[in-house]
């Protein structure tokens, strides 16, 4: 199999995954809203949770609306990333992915990421605060190599695409 066949396969099938990206992030915004705003009382949470009314559920509860807070505040930053990834799979597919535009994009998406990332273990450390041999909070958020690793790449990866467009404006200035 030839890259151009499949690269041209790729490309339409990571526009589409974007898209619907985008839409389960919204649903995810909507589904933080209405655990936080409709669905829960106290009650509910305690139920929910399999927990008894006590100072420490009452701890627990506090701090599972706090990561659920912290939740809301990554919707937009992801928004941002997969907007930006989708402008940059546009460009790739119209054949030209090396221009200034898709730089500062990735630029933006590397600090998108970056927060992100603090976002992450901030929401872990919630989870660890609040949790008890009695009520252990287990959920996936907190430091992460990989993380922190995709973040220093994406800035690298800026850095690369922004050279390249200045080096292709150049050759084009010279012709």
């Amino acid at each position: 199999m030839s890259n151009t066949t499949s690269s041209s396969t790729a490309l339409p099938i990571a526009y589409a995954t974007l898209r619907i990206l985008i839409v389960v992030n919204w649903m995810t915004c909507a589904l933080i809203l209405a655990l936080l705003f409709l669905i829960p009382n106290r009650e509910w949470i305690l139920s929910a949770l399999d927990l008894s009314p006590s100072s420490d559920a009452d701890r627990v509860v506090r701090g599972l609306r706090g990561v659920a807070c912290v939740g809301l505040v990554m919707i937009p930053l992801y928004y941002i990333v997969l907007k930006r990834l989708l402008a940059i799979v546009e460009t790739v597919r119209a054949g030209d992915p090396f221009v200034a535009a898709n730089a500062r994009r990735l630029q933006t998406i590397a600090w998108a990421m970056l927060g992100l990332q603090v976002l992450g273990f901030m929401m872990g450390a919630i989870a660890d605060g609040i949790s008890t041999r009695e009520h252990p909070v287990d959920i996936d958020a907190g430091f992460s190599v990989g993380g922190w690793l995709a973040v220093l790449l994406t800035f690298l990866l800026a850095r690369v695409f922004a050279e390249g467009a200045r080096m292709r404006e150049e050759l084009e200035g010279t012709v």
